[in-house]
């Protein structure tokens, strides 16, 4: 969804809930996925999450988008969870038999592929994820699995995993929204 988050997110949660025959007093904890992403979409995925736990008195859980890609994607060897961020980007992390080896990251596309290639020596690599396709013909031994975004189920799974707290958006680049000039 490029435009209009704020205004359908809760019909549409309303409308799983109804669906799923689950009522929301049934929830034990609400995860969100905390980024990396689009800075509009992290602030009213977390700002409504945040909502609707208080209102639940249920803890809210963040959960990073790119392990939740990796295991949604069941990865047995060696696998890296990609986004693409825009301006020649993508948002990066490594993850050996579904363990992260890496930090989240933000790199230039050559630079995440060259970064790729010295981490498998030659091996294979599966690259998971919306941005899959950006790095698949950089990075050989790339076997790629396009994911449009990670599966609900895995993110509730892995905060069921978490410890509570509340959740934090992770940016990794700076905002593109500048202040008017006086």
């Amino acid at each position: 969804m490029t435009r209009g988050h704020q205004e359908r997110l809760a019909p549409m949660v309303r409308d799983l809930m109804a669906a799923s025959k689950v009522a929301f007093g049934e929830v034990d904890r609400i995860a969100v996925t905390v980024g990396p992403g689009s800075f509009t979409g992290l602030r009213v995925g977390l700002a409504f999450a945040k909502g609707l736990a208080l209102a639940l008195d249920r803890p809210c859980i963040g959960v990073g988008t790119l392990e939740a890609l990796a295991a949604g994607a069941g990865m047995e060897g060696r696998a890296a969870a990609v986004i693409d961020a825009g301006r020649g980007c993508v948002y990066v992390q490594t993850f050996e038999a579904g363990v992260a080896t890496t930090a989240p990251n933000i790199l230039a596309v050559t630079a995440a592929a060259d970064r790729l290639m010295a981490l498998t020596a030659g091996g294979e690599i599966t690259l998971v994820g919306p941005g899959a396709a950006v790095l698949a013909d950089l990075v050989a031994g790339g076997r790629r699995l396009e994911i449009a975004a990670p599966s609900p189920k895995w993110v509730a799974r892995l905060a069921a995993r978490a410890p509570a707290g509340p959740p934090h958006p992770l940016y990794l680049r700076a905002p593109d929204a500048r202040p008017k000039a006086a």
